[in-house]
């Protein structure tokens, strides 16, 4: 039991949270390249992307018993949205804090593909043939490799496209 609930419901409901906030954040960056604020899909995104790294850490095993590096991702995603949220709420994006809400903000979604890719590779088989893991180590080989750079450099080149186009009337 977690929070109250079976562990697969938590599970399930931990998903689902991460997958809103990943579709959110992607519909988010991509309005960013074209300097179209979204402050409702925005606000989502960050609520949703906070949800996911917070109900991360309760799933076994505990932040108690080891330090594993999902939680260390999870710590770092959290501080990095409080500085997008800071940036974009407290100081409304004005002068550096606009790139400072864009660096922060993607690579926070970058975090959540990131764990989504190192999952499916855990959880679809026809990607765990592709790259086996050997439990407790994620997934590794080339196939997989190759999928996280091209992730990579998708969120690089759309993170640096953002920085340059994204140029905010007001936004609150």
């Amino acid at each position: 039991m977690v929070l109250g609930l079976s562990l697969h419901t938590f599970v399930l409901v931990h998903v689902v949270i991460s997958l809103i906030g990943i579709v959110a954040g992607l519909v988010v960056m991509f309005g960013l390249l074209g300097s179209k604020p979204m402050p409702g899909l925005t606000a989502i995104f960050l609520l949703f992307t906070i949800l996911t790294s917070a109900t991360g850490f309760p799933i076994p095993p505990l932040l108690t018993e080891k330090l594993l590096p999902s939680h260390i991702i999870g710590i770092i995603s959290l501080v990095l949205l409080a500085i997008a949220c800071f940036a974009l709420y407290g100081q409304k994006l004005a002068g550096v804090w606009r790139p400072v809400y864009i660096v922060t903000a993607m690579i926070s979604l970058y975090f959540n593909c990131f764990v989504l890719v190192i999952q499916s590779f855990l959880k679809v088989p026809a990607l765990a043939a592709l790259a086996p893991a050997v439990p407790p180590a994620p997934p590794g080989g080339p196939v997989f490799a190759v999928v996280q750079g091209i992730v990579l450099v998708f969120f690089v080149v759309l993170t640096v496209g953002a920085w340059r186009r994204y140029k905010p009337m007001t936004f609150a």
